[in-house]
């Protein structure tokens, strides 16, 4: 079941924020945490490349989940900036955090700053830039030493993986950096590679075959 409200967002079972936009769930229905930590965690080697000024950074702030999955493995001054074109307020951040155990401090202290231009999450200091990403990713004038690619789907948001999109992101990396995300599409795959990322695929989380990782030489 789900309930509406005006912001572009259903509730599947009052739990699962869902995009009227682009109708798709914000986080895996099989365990939204457990699949950051597997697919933009694990997918990107993090917490063993942190170092003090490392930068990550992501497509689809959403919920602020990989935020918070990150800020709990942070143990380092670390940076984080977020692309997101249709952010969430503060209540629907809190409801969507709730469907997660053991986030709560976390949780509290993103809600209560949201949405500050700056954002201090344990060791990560955060800016989340709202607007359309094909045109904030150019302007951005920083490299990310790691990618969370978190956008809808590719099937029902292809404007977040296109080709020129993903040829910013290459930009926007510096020397050895990676990226991770749960889509195995082929075309974004042969788009992060012509971005110059040496991309491969690996097991996804909770069932889905495969996802995709890679790092620019």
């Amino acid at each position: 079941m789900t309930d509406g409200d005006q912001s572009g967002l259903t509730w599947r079972d009052g739990i699962i924020p869902v995009s009227t936009r682009f109708d798709d769930p914000y986080f895996s229905l099989n365990g939204g945490l457990d699949e950051t930590r597997h697919v933009f965690l694990a997918g990107n080697d993090l917490p063993a490349r942190l170092v003090p000024g490392f930068h990550v950074a992501e497509l689809g702030f959403g919920t602020g989940l990989n935020l918070i999955a990150l800020a709990e493995v942070a143990t380092v001054p670390i940076r984080f900036t977020s692309f997101e074109g249709f952010p969430m307020d503060r209540a629907e951040l809190a409801r969507a955090h709730a469907a997660f155990g053991g986030i709560d401090a976390l949780s509290q202290a993103l809600c209560a700053q949201w949405p500050a231009p700056e954002i201090q999450l344990g060791q990560v200091t955060a800016r989340v830039i709202i607007g359309d990403v094909r045109e904030t990713l150019p302007a951005w004038d920083a490299q990310a030493d790691a990618w969370f690619l978190d956008g809808f789907s590719p099937a029902k948001n292809p404007e977040m993986w296109g080709e020129d999109l993903m040829a910013e992101v290459g930009r926007h990396t510096a020397p050895g950096g990676s990226f991770a995300t749960y889509t195995a599409a082929g075309h974004v795959r042969r788009a992060l590679q012509a971005a110059g990322f040496a991309v491969e695929r690996s097991p996804g989380f909770a069932g889905k075959r495969h996802m995709s990782r890679g790092v620019k030489p």
